[in-house]
């Protein structure tokens, strides 16, 4: 699978994500794709379902070296002591020593950024987690996280997809050598049925769907993390890298964001770029 390469982190460019799903369905979901050669899953603290993540992952037979794991601290979980006692919660859920990468996945103006970063800095110094990173945060919030973070950040994970202009985030992300995780890549959907990305699908006999998610992941150092529940688009979602997306498909694509873009509106957001 195509890799993107991140202050020393090698990340599987499609991911498969793992939000709303729970219990049975969650554990049925991500072994079905690791059988079908997802090597990347993202869950979080917050997700409710690490243990069926880890459980999954045991059942699938795959090395566990073989698979990029990710999980995220929540926002009011990010003082010392305790985002530390998190990520070895997490551990234990999971059933893993390690996380390939654990992020911090809100922003909290309430706790210091330096604490949080210290905190998140010592758990991949004590190998808890291979590679560090964070989630939903700004332009000036990656500068300033990049400049107090004592080891090296390898992502920002943001909502990211054709309806949504990332260019200032992703130029902050590029300036500093870390990649781009795009959640919600396909607009909850929003992308069929969507006339430009319809008929470029056609042209290239893919769905729209793999459109969305090859205009992605052409894209420099840009990862995507679909979530479905169906097996079937597990296979669709992974099947994206036997295409191309010519320059001007491309423009055509990042012409569809719009300022009301965005699908997650949380009351806990930073205001945004």
């Amino acid at each position: 699978m195509h890799e993107v390469t991140a202050n020393g982190a090698r990340i599987p460019a499609i991911g498969l994500g793992t939000w709303e799903l729970r219990g049975a369905q969650c554990a049925d979901i991500v072994q079905a794709g690791l059988a079908l050669g997802y090597r990347h899953v993202d869950t979080a603290q917050a997700y409710g379902n690490e243990r069926e993540v880890g459980a999954a992952i045991r059942a699938s037979g795959v090395p566990r070296g073989d698979i990029f794991l990710t999980t995220k601290v929540w926002y009011d979980r990010l003082a010392p002591g305790e985002l530390e006692a998190c990520a070895e919660e997490s551990l234990a859920r999971l059933g893993t020593d390690y996380v390939d990468l654990l992020l911090i996945h809100w922003p909290n103006p309430a706790i210091p950024l330096a604490d949080s970063l210290a905190a998140l800095a010592r758990v991949k110094q004590r190998g808890l987690a291979r590679h560090i990173g964070i989630s939903n945060f700004t332009v000036a919030l990656i500068e300033e996280a990049v400049r107090l973070c004592p080891e090296p950040l390898v992502t920002n994970q943001v909502e990211y997809h054709p309806f949504l202009d990332a260019s200032r985030v992703m130029a902050a992300c590029r300036r500093h050598g870390l990649s781009l995780t795009a959640y919600c890549p396909l607009a909850r959907g929003r992308v069929v049925g969507d006339p430009v990305i319809e008929e470029i699908a056609a042209r290239h006999g893919k769905t729209a769907g793999q459109v969305a998610l090859r205009w992605l992941v052409q894209q420099s150092g840009v990862i995507a993390i679909p979530r479905t529940s169906s097996t079937a688009r597990l296979a669709e979602n992974l099947d994206v890298f036997d295409f191309t997306l010519t320059d001007a498909e491309m423009a055509a694509i990042a012409g569809l964001a719009r300022p009301d873009g965005r699908v997650v509106q949380v009351s806990w957001a930073p205001d945004w770029d």
